[in-house]
């Protein structure tokens, strides 16, 4: 089943260009002009990905974005027409996997969505293991199968990207990694000068996983790596 993504952006020339790209790349495209009806088309449509712009009339992209997260796991993609780190950051702590400035490259933005969609797929198509594998480093668990981790006993709900980020440290313990590498190996694309995307999904971490003992040490002038005591 080709996979449906909707854009939404109040510029009839960006939905018309992303949907030339996409369509030529196999994908269906359905499209909206506000923040309420994109809402509306997520909850009935149910797409594979929402390219989501932050400037829209009635409800921004914010609040869209916010409610989403509240009932869905959809990965979203937001755009901005300002470069302002502050745009890119709030849009991630709501939960954006990703982000592009105005004006893009149509070919980057088909990249992006086809290495989101990839992860997605790879998390929901991995057969179960007749054994479970878990990954254990002091009090921290990790099911790669089921994505479930735990500290001690408490269970700690990761979006995928952040499960993903964690999975890559733990299976690498010790081992630094420089922001640009853990972009290519979690984002699945060279990501080259938006390197704050894993800062911010760092922090996240960091504040879920508070009480876990091994911990995300930060590397000044490298990156980050996963110590245990």
């Amino acid at each position: 089943m080709t996979d449906n993504i909707l854009v939404v952006d109040d510029e009839q020339r960006i939905i018309e260009l992303a949907q030339l790209y996409l369509e030529q790349e196999g994908y269906r495209v359905t499209s909206t002009n506000d923040g309420k009806s994109a809402l509306q088309k997520i909850i009935s449509e149910k797409p594979a990905l929402v390219v989501l712009d932050l400037m829209l009339p009635g409800m921004d992209g914010w609040e869209v974005c916010r409610r989403v997260r509240a009932e869905s796991d959809v990965p979203i993609i937001m755009l901005t027409a300002r470069s302002d780190d502050i745009d890119k950051i709030v849009g991630l702590e709501l939960g954006a996997d990703d982000y592009l400035t105005k004006p893009f490259n149509p070919r980057e933005l088909v990249a992006r969505i086809r290495a989101i969609l990839r992860r997605v797929d790879k998390r929901t198509t991995t057969p179960t293991s007749p054994t479970e594998t878990v990954l254990a480093i002091d009090n921290l668990c990790i099911y790669p199968e089921k994505r479930v981790v735990t500290i001690d006993t408490r269970s700690v709900d990761l979006r995928m990207k952040e499960f993903d980020l964690l999975l890559t440290l733990a299976e690498n313990r010790g081992v630094v990694f420089t922001r640009e590498k853990l972009l290519d190996v979690v984002w699945g694309y060279d990501f080259a000068g938006e390197t704050r995307t894993v800062d911010v999904h760092i922090a996240h971490l960091r504040h879920k996983l508070e009480g876990m003992r091994p911990q995300i040490e930060t590397v000044w002038g490298v990156g980050y790596k996963l110590e245990s005591n």
